[in-house]
């Protein structure tokens, strides 16, 4: 069966070698890769991961041109890069032309390393530009591991977002928000809203992780893992073990994400 994972990381080689020692100190965590494109390769050779999402962040607006220009020289059929504009970047809504004139369907923002609210108006020039540039637009949302609890990417603050910009194709990772899933189920769940499965099965309960799973229209979910985060291999387990409906688990592994990417190619 094809599989893509719509959320993975990974650095040129010698940004690797001083970002992921970093990154595992920030959050007290063991990368499962040395975070360079090859091992992501070898993983998804490992898994039987077809395809896979690669979310860069620029966490300062110079980094716009690094990071498209590596997106452009790494993409393949097997490979997919959304690259990254930062919010404080005067050339934001600009930038994000340049993202789609250059062949790229995606976008990656997250609020803690780039130092923003998800539902602060600043950012209302940003998603209307991505909306009407028919991007994807991959949010971290909910807590992150390596800050402090500041809820700045919560659930009420995505309906706020999608209520305001019902065109905006908006994954909310990790299952809606890391680590704020009660909110998830009380705000989130069952909206039509893209959430994918990313650095959550190891940590919630089999029988909460499926009530949520099963509670949300089941085209708007997608499998990820935050490779090198987590391990493709086991995330795929973890998934199946689930017991989910066949057609379910199917539209999870890779219908949805085939369908969310070719509707913004």
């Amino acid at each position: 069966m094809r599989i893509i994972d719509f959320h993975t990381h990974a650095f040129p080689d010698q940004v690797a070698l001083r970002a992921i020692p970093a990154l595992e100190e920030a959050g007290k965590v063991k990368a499962f890769s040395d975070g360079r494109l090859a091992s992501l390769l070898a993983k998804m050779d490992e898994a039987g991961v077809s395809e896979s999402v690669i979310c860069s962040i620029a966490t300062r607006p110079g980094q716009f041109d690094s990071i498209l220009a590596w997106s452009q020289a790494i993409r393949s059929p097997r490979i997919i890069p959304f690259p990254s504009v930062h919010p404080a970047d005067r050339q934001a809504p600009a930038r994000i032309g340049q993202i789609r004139a250059a062949g790229f369907c995606g976008i990656k923002m997250h609020p803690y390393y780039q130092e923003f609210t998800l539902d602060d108006e600043r950012m209302w020039p940003i998603y209307q530009r991505i909306a009407a540039e028919n991007l994807i637009l991959v949010m971290h949302t909910g807590f992150d591991i390596g800050f402090p609890r500041d809820p700045i990417a919560a659930p009420h603050r995505i309906v706020r977002v999608i209520e305001r910009f019902p065109d905006l194709k908006l994954i909310a990772t990790h299952l809606g928000a890391w680590d704020q899933w009660e909110e998830v189920e009380q705000e989130l769940a069952g909206r039509p809203l893209y959430m994918d499965i990313s650095y959550v099965l190891h940590m919630l309960e089999p029988e909460r992780a499926r009530r949520i799973i099963l509670s949300h229209p089941g085209d708007y979910l997608l499998f990820g893992t935050d490779s090198p985060w987590a391990d493709q291999q086991t995330v795929l387990k973890e998934l199946r073990d689930l017991h989910l409906p066949a057609r379910l688990l199917e539209k999870i592994l890779w219908r949805n994400g085939a369908k969310l990417l070719a509707a913004a190619a």
